[in-house]
């Protein structure tokens, strides 16, 4: 099944911001924006807020007192070992390898849920809107169908009275 998409090619950054601010304007509806750097003004127009941070918390919290109660365990209750007249629960010869292995447990698990979230999976073939996308272009993608002709033709006006450098219509098969 596909699905037709209205993309405007944009070559600098305000005149996106402007097509942007104009399309929220009139109410239509943008299905995504591809930048070649990130602008956070853009993620803030599309009000698009990730809670891969929150997760990341909760991934740091609960990997750091897995940890600790790891290195208790070990060194206080399965194998006490008294070395150097040190207590047998030494918390700051903890923290280090605390630290470490948080930091390690998080990048692992935030990879690991960006991955799943954004569904990038071996194999999976990815829907390039167009090829200058990641290069030195702007794009904004309006999708079609979801708009009905009439608006979307607005939206297309909308872009390339903004700035936009070309308007193009694609049919591309939905990504599942």
């Amino acid at each position: 099944m596909s699905t037709k998409y209205k993309i405007g090619v944009f070559d600098e950054e305000k005149t996106l911001v402007a097509s942007i601010k104009s399309l929220q304007e009139r109410n239509l509806a943008i299905f995504d924006v591809f930048t070649p750097y990130p602008i956070h003004e853009v993620l803030h127009l599309l009000k698009r807020k990730s809670k891969l941070p929150t997760a990341g918390l909760i991934y740091g919290i609960t990997g750091a007192l897995s940890v600790l109660a790891f290195l208790y365990y070990t060194s206080v209750l399965d194998w006490p070992i008294d070395y150097g007249g040190k207590p047998f629960n030494s918390f700051p010869s903890f923290i280090v390898i605390t630290i470490v292995l948080t930091i390690l447990i998080v990048t692992i698990t935030s990879l690991f849920t960006f991955s799943v979230r954004a569904r990038l999976f071996p194999g999976q073939e990815a829907v390039i809107f167009d090829d200058r996308a990641t290069d030195d272009k702007f794009i904004i993608v309006i999708d079609a169908e979801l708009l009905g002709g009439d608006a979307a033709n607005e939206a297309g006006r909308i872009m390339s009275e903004s700035g936009a450098v070309e308007i193009l219509e694609k049919d591309l098969a939905e990504k599942k």
